[in-house]
C-alpha cells in the first residue's frame, strides 16, 4: 500500500485525465440513494455518461416531485431531468433492496446537524444498513456524503466484513466527497476534479475508474479517511475564511470604509490571497454543518481546535448582527422597530437556488417579527416559505408598498432594484450595491 505522503504525488496526467473521450459507463447499472440537492444531479450525470440509473429515496413526496419535475435544478439539469423520467433506464424507486442490481452504489444522503450543532447521522447510518443490507458481491459501493473521518469503514466496510464479504476482493469501497456548488453552471459535475479514497488500493482503482467518467480529474489518496478529511478542511476553510470576512468587514464600516473595494483590490494579488466576501452568514448543506463534524470529532478525541470554534461561533452570531444593524439603522431614522415595515430582499441561502436550509434569513426575519415588526420578503424563486411557524407568501411587487427599511440579503441573478429611492434605509449586508447606503453620513 502507497503512504500518505504518495498518495498525494500528482499521477500521470493520462492516468487520471481524458478530456478527448471519457470513459463510457454504458452497459453498468448505478444505484443512487437519496435523491436530494446530490443524488439528482449525480444520476442525471451518470445516465448522461451513459449508466442505467435506478434511483432510490425513502420519501415519496421527493419522487413524486421528482418525476413531475418540481425540484431545484439547473435549466440544463432539469432539460435532462424530463427526458430521463419518461426514459425507461431511468427507474425511481423506494424499494432499498433495489441496490442490489447495481454494478455500482452511490450513497448521495443528508448529513445535518442538530439544533445543539450535534451530527445528526441518523439519515446517514440508515442508508448505508440499509445498503449493506443488500450488497451483492462484485459491486463498488461509493459514499460521497459528507461525515466524520473513519465513517466509511464504520458504516460500510467493516459491517460488510461482517457480513462475509471482503472488501478488495468481494465487493470494493471508497469515499468520494460530492463537490455539488447549486444554482452555478461554472462548477457542473463535468468541470469539477474529484477526490477518491478506498478502504483498499482495488477500491481506490475501481472508485477512481468509476468517477473518471463524469470529472475531468479525479485525485486519488491512499485511505478512505484522507478522502472523509479532505472535505472536512474544504469546508472548514471556507468557514474561517467567511468569518474573517465578515469581521474585517465590520472592521471598514468602524473605520468609515466601504469593505466591498478594499476586498477587489486586495484580490488584485496574484498570490497569497483569496477573496471572500461579507454576508448574513452561511446556510445551505455544507459550511454550516461539515466543520461541526470536525469539531465533534475532535472533542471525543480531547483534542481543541479554537480558531475553527471562534470560527464557527461568530458565524452563528452573524444573523443577530444584522438585526442590530437594522435596529440602529431604523433608530438613526427615527423609526421604532416595533411596527417597522420591514422588507428582507432574497431568503434563498444563496444565489440561484430556491434552498432555504439554513438560510440566515430565516433566523433574521423571526427575530425581527418577534420584536414587533412587520416583516416581509421578497425572492423570485421561493414564492411561499414557512416562516416564524407560519405560511408566508412572498412580495409580488416591493415597489407598490413603502418600506422603512430594506435588507439586502440574497441578490439572484438579474434581480431588479430599480424601485429602490434615496429615501428608503438600506442594509446590504453583502455590500454589492453600487454605493452603500450603510456607511456613515
Amino acid at each position: 500500500m502507497p503512504t500518505q505522503s504518495d498518495s498525494i504525488q500528482p499521477r500521470p496526467v493520462e492516468s487520471l485525465e481524458s478530456p478527448d473521450s471519457p470513459p463510457s459507463l454504458r452497459g453498468q447499472t448505478v444505484a443512487v440513494v437519496g435523491l436530494g440537492y446530490v443524488g439528482l444531479p449525480t444520476a442525471l450525470a451518470l445516465r448522461d455518461a451513459g449508466a442505467e440509473i435506478i434511483g432510490i429515496d425513502v420519501s415519496a413526496a421527493r419522487l413524486r416531485d421528482v418525476r413531475s419535475c418540481r425540484v431545484d435544478l439547473l435549466p440544463l439539469r432539469l432539460t435532462q431531468l424530463a427526458e430521463a423520467a419518461q426514459a425507461p433506464d431511468f427507474r425511481l424507486t423506494d424499494e432499498p433492496a433495489a441496490v442490489g442490481e447495481a454494478d455500482t452504489v452511490v450513497v448521495c444522503v443528508p448529513t445535518p446537524v442538530d439544533r445543539h450543532k450535534v451530527p445528526d447521522l441518523g439519515m446517514l447510518s440508515a442508508a448505508c444498513a440499509s445498503v449493506v443490507r443488500h450488497a451483492r458481491a462484485g459491486q463498488l459501493i461509493l459514499l460521497t456524503s459528507t461525515s466524520y473521518v473513519g465513517t466509511t469503514r464504520d458504516m460500510l466496510a467493516g459491517p460488510l466484513e461482517a457480513r462475509g464479504l471482503n472488501v478488495g476482493t468481494d465487493v470494493f469501497v471508497a469515499f468520494a466527497p460530492e463537490r455539488i456548488d447549486p444554482g452555478n453552471p461554472a462548477h457542473e459535475q463535468e468541470r469539477t476534479p474529484r477526490v477518491v479514497g478506498g478502504a483498499d488500493p482495488c477500491s481506490t482503482d475501481r472508485a477512481a475508474a468509476f468517477l473518471s467518467a463524469t470529472a475531468p480529474f479525479v485525485h486519488r489518496l491512499a485511505t478512505a479517511e484522507a478522502a472523509e478529511m479532505t472535505k472536512l478542511w474544504e469546508n472548514t476553510f471556507r468557514a474561517v475564511n467567511i468569518a474573517l470576512a465578515n469581521e474585517l468587514s465590520d472592521s471598514c464600516q468602524a473605520l468609515g470604509l466601504d469593505p466591498r473595494p478594499v476586498i477587489e483590490a486586495a484580490a488584485t494579488k496574484p498570490f497569497g490571497f483569496m477573496p471572500f466576501y461579507p454576508g448574513p452568514g452561511v446556510g445551505g448543506h455544507c459550511i454550516p454543518c461539515d466543520p461541526h463534524y470536525l469539531l465533534w470529532q475532535l472533542r471525543t478525541a480531547e483534542t481543541e481546535s479554537p480558531l475553527v470554534e471562534a470560527a464557527m461561533q461568530a458565524i452563528a452570531r452573524r444573523p443577530g448582527s444584522v438585526v442590530r444593524q437594522v435596529i440602529d439603522r431604523l433608530a438613526r431614522s427615527g423609526v421604532p422597530v416595533a411596527g417597522a415595515r420591514i422588507l428582507i430582499v432574497g431568503i434563498a441561502y444563496k444565489e440561484g437556488v430556491a434552498d432555504l436550509r439554513e438560510s440566515p434569513a430565516l433566523e433574521i426575519y423571526d427575530r425581527l417579527a418577534a420584536l414587533g415588526a412587520r416583516v416581509a420578503y421578497v425572492d423570485p424563486l421561493v414564492p411561499m416559505a414557512r416562516m416564524g411557524g407560519a405560511d408566508v407568501q412572498g412580495v409580488a411587487d416591493p415597489a407598490a408598498a413603502k418600506w422603512d427599511i430594506v435588507v439586502i440579503h440574497t441578490l439572484h441573478r438579474d434581480t431588479d432594484l430599480s424601485w429602490l429611492d434615496g429615501d428608503t434605509a438600506v442594509v446590504d449586508v453583502g455590500h454589492r450595491l453600487p454605493v452603500s447606503q450603510e456607511l456613515p453620513r
